[in-house]
């Protein structure tokens, strides 16, 4: 029997043609990261990925890492696991617009914020995209210049409206 409540679980590799296609139609061809990218990225990071499941199915995920405050992944980046982070870096959020609605982004997001409290992690950090930083600031994120002209070149290899944006946990 499939249940018809959301739940959350650790990505998997197998994943990785469901979160294509969530990708491709949430944000469209201009952000697009490629499989053998995002592979990399969960293997890099693999407690820090997750999706949410909803009729036998991913509806959503969530790919973050262990970082630092002030520090960026650009676009297409690779992700760069801090030796002793002291935040959880969200790189991308995706929900499929057919499961719009049914709070798949918060259920995540919050599913992050709990991991990144057990393991001591004070911060949350993310770049917004595509007009989305109403959703982020309702999630209490702030948004803040980042710091020095390395990570802002790193900012500006989002196309469009992008803002570093920060959250303290706990």
């Amino acid at each position: 029997m499939v249940s018809d409540a959301p739940f959350v679980r650790g990505m998997r590799a197998d994943d990785l043609d469901a979160v294509l296609a969530i990708q491709l139609a949430y944000y469209g061809a201009g952000f697009v990261e490629d499989g053998a990218l995002i592979a990399r990225r969960l293997a890099a990071a693999p407690h820090t990925g997750w999706v949410a499941e909803h009729e036998g199915g991913v509806r959503a995920y969530l790919a973050g890492y262990p970082s630092v405050v002030g520090k960026l992944t650009p676009l297409h980046g690779e992700f760069e696991v801090a030796e002793q982070p002291d935040s959880l870096y969200l790189h991308d959020l995706a929900v499929d617009p057919d499961a719009s609605g049914l709070g798949l982004g918060p259920l995540l997001v919050r599913h992050a914020w709990a991991h990144a409290a057990q393991a001591g992690w004070r911060h949350s950090t993310l770049v917004s995209v595509q007009s989305s930083v109403g959703f982020w600031l309702r999630q209490g994120y702030a948004a803040t210049q980042p710091a020095g002209t390395g990570q802002q070149a790193r900012l500006a290899t989002y196309p469009g409206e992008s803002a570093y944006m920060i959250r303290r946990l706990g």
